[in-house]
C-alpha cells in the first residue's frame, strides 16, 4: 500500500470518527445512563478523580448518571457546596476522568454547567443528589465514550443473530485471548473449541453425545486481552449438529440469557462489527473478514436447523488432543449488573441500572 493511500485512508477514519461522533450525539443526546459499577468498569471512569468545581474550589463527587446535557452527582453538603453555589450563581464544572486502554495516561476534561437543583440522597442528611444542566456540548471524548456504550446496547438487539465466524484474524481484531475455551455444563467445565460468536450466542465443538447435552444450562468462558477480561456467560443448548467425519465431536448452539450478557462483551462485539463496517467502506480488512462480518445465523433454536457446513478438509476440525486437554480451572468474572431495557427500533430509549 503506497503512504498516499494510507494517509487518504487515515483522512477518511478521520472524517468517520467525527461522523461517529456526531451520530452518537444526535441520536443519544438526551439519554441519561447510570453508573452502575459495570458501567464504571467498561467506561474506564476513575471515580476517585471526578470533582466538581465552584468559584476556584474542588469538590470530590459521585456520577450518579450521565447524559449529554446534563448529569446527577452525590456530594456531601456538610462541605459548604450550598453557599459556594449561592455564591456562583450555581455555575460549576463537572471534571470527568476516563482511563482507556488504548490511550497511556487517562483521559480528563471539564463540563461547564449549571446546577439546578438537588434533594436528599436516600436516607443520608450528610449527601444530596444535585442535578446539573451542561451549559454548552460536552467534548467529544465524553460522546465517544458513552456513545460506544449505547450503540453496543442497541446493535446488541437490532443485529444479535449477525455471526463473527471465529478464524486467526477474527481472534486478532477481537482480542480473544485463544480460540480453546471451556463450556461449564452443570457445573463442570469442559474444553471446547469456538466455532462463531454473536450478541445472543455461541457456537462450538466439543467431544459429547448430542442426546445429553442438547436442552442443558450451560455457561461458557470466553476470555479478552487488551485488557485482560474474563467473562462467564450463562445460556442454554439450544441445538446440536453432526460434525461430518467426526462422530466422537458434536457442534453446540449456545443461546446466551438475555440479563446474562454482559456490557463488556456487547461492546466487544461491537466494535469488531463497527471496524469491519468502515474496512469495507474504506477497502482495508481481508476477504475470510468481510465473510465473517456478512454471515448471519441464528444461535437460537429454529424449526429446522441446517446441519454444520464441513470444512474444506477435516484438517480443520479441531483434533482430539486439542478437545480432550484438561479443561481451565474455572474463573468467575464480576457479574453484570443488570441488561439494559432497549427498543427494537434503535431510536429513543431508557436505560434502567440499579442505583
Amino acid at each position: 500500500m503506497t503512504a498516499f493511500k494510507k494517509n487518504c485512508i487515515l483522512v477518511i477514519m478521520g472524517m468517520m470518527t467525527s461522523q461517529k461522533i456526531n451520530e452518537y450525539y444526535a441520536r443519544f443526546e438526551t439519554i441519561d445512563v447510570t453508573f452502575s459499577k459495570e458501567i464504571i468498569q467498561v467506561t474506564g471512569l476513575v471515580t476517585n478523580q471526578v470533582y466538581m468545581k465552584c468559584v476556584g474550589d474542588f469538590w470530590p463527587c459521585v456520577i450518579f448518571s450521565s447524559s449529554f446535557q446534563g448529569a446527577k452527582l452525590v456530594v456531601n453538603t456538610k462541605s459548604g457546596i450550598l453557599q459556594k453555589l449561592e455564591r456562583a450563581n450555581n455555575i460549576v464544572s463537572l471534571r470527568y476522568c476516563f482511563k482507556l486502554t488504548e490511550k497511556g495516561n487517562p483521559v480528563s476534561f471539564f463540563v461547564n454547567a449549571r446546577s439546578v437543583g438537588y434533594a436528599p440522597y436516600g436516607s443520608s442528611a450528610d449527601a444530596a443528589l444535585f442535578s446539573l444542566q451542561f451549559t454548552q456540548r460536552p467534548p467529544d471524548d465524553l460522546i465517544e465514550i458513552m456513545g460506544r456504550v449505547l450503540d453496543a446496547n442497541v446493535n446488541s438487539t437490532k443485529r444479535n443473530d449477525e455471526r463473527i465466524i471465529i478464524t486467526p484474524e477474527s481472534l486478532r481484531k477481537l482480542s480473544i485471548a485463544a480460540k480453546e475455551s471451556s463450556i461449564h455444563i452443570q457445573g463442570v467445565p469442559r474444553r471446547c473449541i469456538l466455532r462463531d460468536i454473536s450478541f445472543s450466542g455461541a457456537k462450538i465443538i466439543m467431544m459429547g453425545v448430542a442426546k445429553f447435552l442438547v436442552d442443558k444450562e450451560a455457561s461458557i468462558k470466553i476470555d479478552f486481552d487488551d485488557p485482560r477480561q474474563s467473562y462467564l456467560i450463562k445460556g442454554s443448548i439450544v441445538r446440536t449438529e453432526a460434525v461430518e467425519g467426526r462422530k466422537e465431536l458434536v457442534a453446540l448452539a449456545l443461546h446466551f440469557e438475555e440479563n446474562a450478557i454482559p456490557m463488556g462483551y456487547k461492546v466487544r462485539v461491537n466494535e469488531y462489527l463497527s471496524q469491519f463496517r468502515v474496512e469495507s467502506r474504506t477497502g482495508g480488512g481481508n476477504q475470510s473478514d468481510k465473510k465473517a462480518g456478512a454471515a448471519k445465523a441464528a444461535a437460537a433454536p429454529t424449526p429446522k436447523a441446517a446441519p454444520v457446513a464441513p470444512a474444506a478438509s477435516n484438517t480443520d476440525w479441531p483434533s482430539i488432543d486439542e478437545i480432550t486437554a484438561s479443561a481451565p480451572a474455572p474463573a468467575t468474572p464480576a457479574p453484570a449488573d443488570t441488561a439494559f431495557d432497549t427498543a427494537s427500533s434503535g431510536g429513543s430509549f431508557d436505560l434502567k441500572l440499579p442505583t
